[in-house]
């Protein structure tokens, strides 16, 4: 054989499709969302990040972790993070932001959208009056809350 034609031909490995529009079955996006979901009842803690008490960013860093993706700590370091989506192109594993403190429209709250269809958002997060809970954008108070979401996958 000579030494043009001795190839050895290296598959190339295996990719996921992350964050693409096209309805791709994401096993890390579904991962990071069963994992969240595991925290579900968990009771509010500020700076908690285990099943002891959890505050909204320890649920997206612990949750996103578990796949190896690190993130910031901090909800507002969270909210530069990644790039913007309109809110009607939310995918899940995206996160949504909101300011729930009174006349202000800072973010200090963070959660991981688990659906998403035409209309419909659901998404988990830890609230600090009933814990790791999840809820949908469409509910009066989240809805008027919402600022933003972001994809970071």
């Amino acid at each position: 054989m000579t030494k043009s034609s001795k190839r050895t031909h290296k598959s190339a490995p295996a990719t996921k499709k992350i964050g693409s529009n096209n309805g791709t079955y994401n096993t890390q996006v579904e991962s990071i969302i069963d994992y969240a979901k595991t925290f579900d009842g968990v009771k509010y803690k500020y700076g908690g990040t285990t099943k002891k008490g959890m505050d909204c960013s320890g649920l997206i860093v612990t949750s996103f972790k578990k796949e190896a993706v690190q993130l910031p700590r901090t909800t507002s370091k969270l909210a530069v993070s990644g790039d913007w989506v309109d809110v009607k192109e939310v995918q899940k594993g995206d996160l949504l932001f909101f300011a729930t403190s009174k006349n202000s429209r800072s973010v200090n709250h963070v959660g991981i959208v688990t659906e998403s269809r035409t209309g419909f958002v659901e998404f988990i997060h830890a609230s600090t009056s009933r814990g790791v809970m999840i809820s949908e954008l469409s509910e009066r108070y989240w809805y008027f809350a919402f600022v933003q979401a972001r994809r970071v996958l």
